[in-house]
């Protein structure tokens, strides 16, 4: 995972540090790390701040050598990561119960499974989840998070097909605080990131259930449609959290980088395989170790 990006951050130290540069050759080669960055799912602004201020440091003799450039670059990365904050979603989960999420996202990035992983996960660490399909029109949909609570052996709160989704949340977290539930997954509809009733619908789920997180799911495979899709979603709905799925297939690496700047917010969990078991929370120091070179 993330091959991409490492190969040009890699790339770019390898030349910046080898020879001496004229100024006009310093800046060919930063130009190309911008184009770089941006091919491999690098927002435009996280491309243009980093190479500005590493262009500032090789120019001023700010870093002296490969090691100290590296290191460098950490920092500035790292920076990104401290700015989007940080959640410790376990403490949060045993001071308030029953622990109300919201999960967002469009069809097809992985959402139901991502919440079944997440489930999985906090049973682990000794909670008692409920899993709610709140998504009530789309065919297919309770049966599919039936199917997953069945093979986890995790309850899933459902409904009639065409019953108002805010109404059947609501009654969930009564049902959840009536049986001893610790935390409650709801998840919602996502037909298009710009359909209009779909955002109203999420909207007034938020207003009904008043969730202790929002949390969007995207599919890193996506790439900058993922972070389009954060943007819209932080914009419209509120976001307090991002999990990346299916990372283990993605090469090109800037997407977790990407969305952290783009809407400052903290990426709790990367989905890194197709079994339950293949969710990690998200650390920044791991992710910066997987792109910057040695």
């Amino acid at each position: 995972m993330f091959r991409r990006l490492r190969s040009v951050l890699s790339s770019f130290v390898d030349k910046i540090t080898s020879v001496a540069f004229s100024k006009e050759k310093l800046l060919e080669e930063i130009e190309e790390l911008k184009i770089q960055l941006v091919s491999n799912d690098v927002v435009y602004e996280v491309a243009e701040d980093l190479a500005g201020k590493l262009a500032d440091a090789v120019e001023n003799k700010l870093v002296r050598n490969r090691k100290e450039l590296v290191e460098y670059m950490r920092n500035i990365l790292l920076g990104y990561f401290r700015e989007a904050g940080s959640i410790d979603l376990e403490s949060l989960a045993r001071n308030n119960k029953p622990f109300k999420i919201v999960f967002l996202g469009v069809n097809g990035v992985g959402k139901t499974t991502t919440i079944a992983k997440i489930a999985f996960y906090l049973r682990g660490k000794g909670f008692k989840p409920l899993m709610v399909a709140a998504d009530t029109f789309r065919a297919g949909a309770q049966e599919q998070l039936k199917i997953h609570g069945d093979r986890i052996g995790i309850p899933v709160f459902t409904g009639r097909y065409g019953a108002d989704p805010a109404s059947l949340a609501f009654d969930s977290i009564s049902y959840a605080r009536n049986r001893g539930f610790d935390i409650v997954l709801i998840d919602t509809a996502g037909r298009m990131h710009t359909d209009v009733d779909l955002v109203e619908e999420l909207r007034k789920i938020v207003r009904v259930v008043k969730p202790h997180l929002r949390v969007l799911v995207v599919d890193a495979l996506t790439g900058n449609d993922s972070i389009q899709q954060a943007i819209f979603f932080n914009e419209k709905i509120g976001v307090d959290a991002v999990v990346v799925a299916k990372v283990d297939a993605y090469e090109q690496g800037g997407v977790p980088l990407s969305i952290a700047y783009a809407i400052r917010k903290p990426i709790i969990f990367i989905g890194i395989g197709q079994d339950y078991k293949d969710l990690k929370p998200f650390d920044p120091i791991e992710y910066l170790e997987k792109i910057l070179p040695e």
